[in-house]
């Protein structure tokens, strides 16, 4: 009988810390319209300016009211909302898998040998910036001629999968709580919430759907080309969809949604100027100080410091070049390391 209950308890156990907390849960994760935060430090100084900020802009009686159609808020994904360092960007993940360890897709020896390449950088923890557009195009280029259904059967499959730097944690897992709690808070204030990403838009839309409060058609990122699978060479403005026999299917990327891009994209595709932006490096940069310049409601931009090396894979020296940053635009900064009173939830542990 001893065992039995002994075993009982086990699985109880197990079943507790099997993950830290899963998608279905996160997208529970809910804040009222006063800020009753669960996940951040109570006396985190950015999470304070964010709840005044709100404060202020939604009280019909104030001089910084904005109305609710232009309360605009624009998010980074990886390393603002989802982790990036363990060991590295789920895209570029993704990427390494579909050449490297997928039997059903056939590349080159030339770009198994890029491919090899930047996993060794990865795995050496050595900056890999140096083939940021490169590996777009490549990573891109083995997904050609997938339909939507089967590119997302993939990116899902892959976020089902563990992340090598944590225990208890799937990649489709990896959000920030206090980030989740965020967006959460600006919504049930009248925000409308958007990713603004440099990673490829269906990925995007596949990680924050069911996970977060921001609709599929509110993520830009960076696109591919659509076409027909039998279209050839022929270009969308002279070929006719074929009713009933056609299917689109993924091509090459057209642009990678870094830096002014992001910026550009916010101008074409959202055509309002967010008020709050969400960001944590230099390529969020200008969507950063976009949303400052020349505002005609109140704004505020957050950077989030990688500064947590315990719970994380931070870096003191880059937290400190992000820090400059904050000081020179007038940013706000986030320490992961003192105001995430957790990051993943206490049952994911790095590796």
């Amino acid at each position: 009988m001893l065992k039995i209950w002994l075993l009982f308890f086990s699985l109880i156990f197990t079943s507790v810390v099997a993950y830290a907390l899963p998608r279905n849960e996160i997208s529970k994760i809910k804040v009222s319209k006063n800020g009753n935060f669960k996940y951040w430090n109570a006396k985190a100084e950015s999470k304070a300016k964010l709840v005044e900020y709100v404060k202020s802009v939604t009280n019909p009686k104030s001089k910084d009211f904005i109305p609710a159609e232009e309360r605009i808020a624009v998010f980074d994904m990886d390393g603002t909302l989802i982790c990036e360092t363990a060991p590295s960007y789920m895209e570029w993940m993704v990427f390494l898998d579909r050449y490297l360890n997928d039997s059903t897709f056939k590349a080159t020896e030339e770009q198994i040998a890029q491919a090899k390449e930047i996993k060794k950088a990865i795995d050496e923890g050595k900056p890999i910036g140096q083939y940021d557009y490169s590996e777009a195009v490549l990573q891109n280029l083995g997904f050609v001629g997938m339909t939507q259904t089967e590119y997302a059967a993939f990116i899902q499959n892959y976020m089902d999968k563990e992340v090598p730097g944590f225990t208890n944690m799937k990649w489709g897992e990896t959000f920030y709580l206090p980030m989740v709690e965020v967006i959460s808070y600006l919504t049930a204030n009248g925000f409308t919430c958007y990713i603004v990403s440099g990673t490829e838009r269906d990925i995007c839309r596949l990680m924050v759907n069911g996970a977060v409060e921001i609709k599929r058609n509110h993520v830009v990122g960076s696109d591919v080309y659509m076409k027909t699978a039998g279209q050839g060479n022929v270009s969308n403005l002279e070929y006719v969809f074929k009713k009933d026999e056609d299917k689109v299917v993924r091509g090459e990327l057209i642009f990678k949604n870094l830096k002014m891009e992001k910026v550009a994209k916010i101008v074409t595709e959202i055509g309002i100027q967010p008020v709050l932006a969400f960001g944590n490096s230099t390529g969020d940069e200008s969507m950063l100080n976009y949303a400052l310049t020349g505002n005609k409601y109140r704004s505020l931009a957050f950077l989030l410091l990688a500064d947590d090396d315990v719970r994380e894979y931070g870096s003191a020296q880059k937290a400190a070049k992000m820090q400059a940053l904050c000081d020179k635009y007038g940013w706000v900064p986030v320490s992961m390391k003192n105001d995430f009173k957790t990051i993943y939830g206490d049952s994911v542990k790095k590796r």
